[in-house]
């Protein structure tokens, strides 16, 4: 009773924190035009401005995605999804790779998700897959990428061929390594060791004859957890989020953007400076397509479809996010083998097409 009563009294701070960060975030920016007032010089009012704006496009899918990791760790059973999977590791990874169909959320939500999904039975590979394919492979950004480009060019295309094909390469490089959980942070490997977070024993004990006492019982035992795990998750996540937003602005802000632009027409260089935007800019992937149009005009298509490939994957906003699960040299490593192969991507385009 007194674990219990302890996982009571986190819930208000957790929920009160995460909540009180966004709606911070909301506030301000419906104050920003007010900072002009404050002698704020402009670089730093152009910083909280982007900060904020990152922050306010990505919080919402961020909460969706730790809301869906808390439905699979706490309300399906263990190993609901990788059931349905084939057993062939090549094949159960590309099925894997498509999961992001039924889970359009953006890359950031997707950090959360596949926490759970590791949690719920998923190996370290498995997730590094799904992390990667997810932000691409999924309707919303196959709709809006469309919407913007069509399929001239071969833009909309690169992209999801590039995404499949990257993220499984990937997951195949790493379900090589002699140890996948070295990968995983200390703190996240040991919440994986913990006792399932669903809890499915709830009620077995004490007989059939109390079934529905204990069916009730099981029911507000997983609404506690999920209002628990949610916390937790949020607790982890949004820091995160606010700091990887900020170096994002910070790089926007103090990186002139007309270095990247005089390299737009160079076949090589306008892909390696799309890549080097979308690191910096840091835009969902939900809605990434759109602003990347301003710059079909200057830029080649190689370099638009490697903009539109590695900024679903990788950004500074993401790194900051997937820290809270994999080391730093592991994001390294993924970091540079998704720049190599969305370069390779881009200049096939800028060369074949």
């Amino acid at each position: 009773m007194h674990r219990d009563r302890g996982a009571v009294r986190r819930v208000p701070t957790g929920l009160i924190l995460g909540v009180a960060l966004v709606a911070a975030a909301f506030a301000i920016r419906g104050v920003s035009p007010a900072f002009t007032g404050w002698g704020l010089p402009d670089r730093a009012q152009d910083t909280i401005t982007l900060a904020l704006s990152v922050i306010i496009e990505s919080a919402p899918f961020v909460f969706l995605g730790i809301l869906l990791s808390t439905v699979v760790q706490v309300w399906l059973p263990h190993g609901f999804i990788t059931r349905f999977l084939p057993r062939q590791p090549l094949l159960r990874r590309a099925c894997i790779s498509l999961l992001g169909m039924f889970f359009p959320v953006c890359e950031c939500g997707n950090v959360p998700l596949a926490r759970g999904f590791m949690v719920g039975g998923f190996t370290v590979p498995e997730s590094i897959t799904f992390l990667l394919a997810a932000p691409i492979l999924n309707p919303i950004t196959i709709i809006t990428t469309h919407q913007a480009f069509g399929w001239g060019d071969g833009i909309l295309l690169t992209r999801i061929v590039a995404g499949f094909v990257i993220a499984n390469v990937i997951g195949w490089l790493f379900s090589r390594h002699p140890d996948p959980d070295s990968l995983l942070t200390r703190t996240f490997s040991a919440s994986c060791a913990l006792p399932d977070a669903s809890g499915h024993d709830d009620g077995r004990a004490g007989g059939q004859h109390e079934g529905h006492s204990h069916t009730h019982g099981a029911r507000a035992g997983r609404i506690e957890r999920s209002v628990d795990l949610f916390t937790r998750e949020t607790a982890v996540i949004m820091p995160a989020l606010f700091i990887g937003s900020l170096i994002a602005a910070l790089t926007q802000v103090f990186v002139p953007r007309s270095v990247l632009l005089a390299l737009g027409s160079n076949p090589v260089w306008s892909v390696l400076a799309m890549i080097a935007l979308a690191f910096i800019v840091a835009v969902c992937s939900n809605v990434d397509a759109f602003f990347v149009l301003s710059f079909g005009s200057t830029f080649m298509p190689g370099g638009i479809a490697a903009f539109l490939t590695f900024g679903a994957m990788i950004d500074v906003k993401m790194l900051a996010l997937m820290r809270t699960t994999f080391t730093t040299r592991t994001l390294v490593q993924i970091t540079a083998l998704v720049a190599l192969m969305s370069t390779a991507a881009g200049l096939l385009v800028n060369y074949v097409a």
